[in-house]
């Protein structure tokens, strides 16, 4: 490297920091990256990004340390600037980010869309949020829909989750449930491609969305980018579509960079508004307007499906939520409690005295948490810890209110009941013209 490169760390999740050092740092002969470090994902840190994704200028790859480390390394390596690339933070905790770098005497940027997003040669429709745990998921399988209506062939792209061996995440499709025990896929991993499988749609995924993209383009007519947290698309999208949640009123335009997606949107579908306070849903329409009043707005619902509504009514219940949305994504209950409530359980069991391991550790952390269990399972212990723990609960039966059967995953010892929702327009027709525009 020359003497005069300007060095670097690059600040992530193992998701947007490896997209934006493919696209942007790697090949970029003014920069040097130093470091990557890590945090929200347990167990990033601590490993390589290795050098069959770092390329010829990073022979020996890249480090990767815990975010905590930041000054001293910034100290150590005498570094000149620091790129934030991560999502889902309240816009003042990304400032203090900045004063703590600045303090230590480097620069701070997040990279513009301009510079990481790939062109496809097929039409793209993007699904974002300006949260974790707005629906996008359910908001996607709407687009795979409407699309295969259409008469056209759908690829999805799924924001990256490489928690296992990165060199052999590089390009990860998948079309069968086999393929994700092929790839040792975690529970958060499973909760977002395993929808899709059985939809009948095939997904990609894995840490160079280059080389996935020119995959995923030889079996599709359209790419769907399945977005993740609240992060921006990695690809030019012909139709953006950003999902608000009006039960965080405000977060829309409070979140780092859930807010551009709000004013990068064509399509805002507000969700779960069936479920949402009045108060809310005002709040959410009057941001909209104030920030982005060209975009199309699609009022919908999620409404809940049970599998066993027997083992619901009357009973003593242990309620499961996706992990990301209650950790992170500051929502205190999900879909399985909704569930539970509309279903008639006697009560909601709480299940912190049970919790072991990591997930006591979450619990800890996330204070707001009290009596849903989240599915964290980001490796095979926390996976066993979460086991351990939904058993050792006293309840008649559990409320499984993630993406995923849990049941195929976990040795529940008590019986249990799936919770299905699905995206409902309540104008029906509108992301259908929308996307008709575009393909």
């Amino acid at each position: 490297m020359s003497p005069e490169t300007c060095k670097v760390i690059i600040l992530g999740a193992a998701g947007r920091d490896f997209h934006d050092f493919n696209t942007y740092w790697r090949d970029n002969e003014a920069y040097e990256i130093v470091a990557f470090t890590a945090t929200q994902i347990p167990d990033i840190h601590g490993r390589t990004y290795p050098p069959v994704l770092s390329g010829p200028r990073y022979p020996q790859g890249i480090p990767i340390y815990d975010e905590s480390e930041l000054p001293e390394l910034i100290k150590k390596h005498n570094v000149d600037l620091c790129a934030l690339a991560y999502s889902d933070l309240p816009h003042e905790v990304v400032m203090h980010k900045a004063a703590l770098v600045n303090a230590c005497g480097a620069d701070f940027v997040m990279l513009g869309h301009r510079h990481t997003m790939l062109k496809s040669s097929k039409p793209v429709i993007a699904v974002c949020a300006v949260r974790t745990g707005c629906g996008k998921s359910q908001t996607a399988r709407a687009v795979v829909n409407i699309l295969k209506k259409l008469g056209k062939k759908v690829a999805a792209i799924r924001h990256p989750m490489p928690y296992g061996d990165l060199s052999k995440q590089v390009c990860q499709r998948f079309a069968e449930l086999s393929d994700l025990d092929k790839h040792d896929c975690t529970i958060e991993e499973r909760e977002e491609y395993e929808p899709h499988i059985m939809a009948g749609n095939v997904i990609f995924a894995g840490v160079d969305y280059g080389k996935i993209l020119a995959e995923a383009e030889k079996e599709a007519d359209v790419i769907l980018w399945d977005g993740g947290n609240n992060d921006m698309s990695f690809y030019k999208p012909d139709l953006y579509i950003t999902v608000v949640d009006p039960h965080r009123p405000g977060h829309e335009r409070r979140y780092y960079p859930g807010e551009t997606n709000l004013y990068m949107a064509d399509v805002i579908v507000v969700n779960k508004m069936s479920t949402a306070e009045a108060a809310g849903i005002e709040t959410v329409l009057s941001n909209i307007a104030a920030c982005n009043p060209q975009a199309t707005v699609v009022k919908c619902n999620s409404p809940v499906t049970v599998e066993k509504p027997e083992l619901i009514k009357g009973k003593r219940v242990l309620v499961v939520e996706d992990g990301p949305t209650l950790t992170h994504g500051e929502m205190k209950y999900g879909a399985g409690h909704v569930a539970a409530r509309q279903f008639g359980a006697a009560a909601l069991v709480d299940p912190r005295p049970s919790a072991v391991g990591s997930i006591k550790d979450t619990f800890a952390k996330y204070t707001h948490i009290n009596e849903i269990l989240p599915a964290m399972g980001y490796g095979d212990k926390q996976m066993k810890e979460l086991e351990d723990t939904i058993n050792a609960v006293d309840c008649d039966a559990v409320i499984i209110g993630t993406p995923i059967d849990l049941g195929r995953m976990l040795k529940i010892n008590k019986p249990s009941t799936r919770v299905l929702y699905e995206l409902e327009e309540q104008t029906p027709g509108q992301l259908e013209a929308a996307i008709k525009k575009v393909v």
